[in-house]
């Protein structure tokens, strides 16, 4: 099997609240392959979202080891970290995070503003990538006249302009109906297809599900269950509803 895309070994994460110390992640090891289409499954305090600033570069570890295609990201400072960002991993958010007053083509042409690529260049790039995502006809408009739907192809538009390694997509569906939200896990597949590398980060299980492969986080630690566990039925404690298969 080829050298992981990342390969996180060990790595633990610890926080003092007041006069609590909690440790967000404690222990976890993790390789994700270039192709994987790879989703996390916790609910609110289960770890995720540390994980998710850890494989994104936001923030460092106490202790392990994180490789990001091939560089040792655990120990760099914060300006090593923002550079590394920008060319290895594209984010999508689930509040889409499009600047109001740019059209679509000039939001997904962000990323490589802050790359110093040629006006020339980018333009390509990002017209390339809004054609890619079914929106080559909308690259003039504003977001305020696009649906949520579309909002979101522009945001992945973005996240693809600079060709990263990695997409790495925070609750994309979040903010989508459940139609829209089909349709964008469809686009995820067509783009994995391709070859795409795709982190999903989720609270919900039939999201979840739609990846290769499904990581449970819980209190810190993950659990690789290839997405056929039982869950028990309850509510999250972030107030979502969890599902149970059957």
């Amino acid at each position: 099997m080829s050298k992981p895309i990342i390969e996180i070994n060990n790595i633990s994460k610890s926080y003092t609240l007041g006069e609590v110390r909690v440790n967000a992640l404690q222990h976890v090891s993790l390789q994700i392959h270039k192709g994987d289409f790879i989703s996390i499954i916790g609910p609110s305090g289960s770890g995720k979202s540390t994980f998710m600033n850890m494989i994104g570069c936001l923030d460092t570890p106490d202790s392990g080891q994180y490789l990001l295609d091939g560089k040792e990201v655990s120990r760099m400072k914060e300006d090593e970290l923002a550079a590394i960002r920008n060319v290895k991993i594209g984010f999508i958010f689930q509040n889409f995070n499009l600047l109001s007053k740019m059209t679509a083509l000039e939001n997904a042409e962000l990323p490589l503003v802050y790359r110093g690529m040629s006006g020339k260049t980018r333009k390509e790039a990002a017209a390339a990538s809004l054609k890619m995502v079914g929106l080559g006809d909308r690259a003039s408009h504003l977001p305020s006249q696009l649906s949520g739907g579309q909002q979101q192809r522009v945001a992945i538009a973005r996240a693809l302009a600079g060709n990263p390694p990695v997409l790495l997509a925070d609750e994309p569906t979040g903010a989508l109906d459940s139609k829209t939200s089909f349709e964008l896990l469809n686009m995820l597949k067509e783009l994995n297809a391709k070859g795409q590398t795709i982190i999903l980060i989720t609270h919900d299980l039939q999201v979840a599900k739609q990846a290769k492969r499904v990581v449970r986080i819980q209190d810190g630690r993950l659990s690789e269950d290839g997405g056929d566990w039982i869950e028990p039925s309850g509510i999250y404690e972030d107030g979502y509803t969890q599902y149970q298969e059957q």
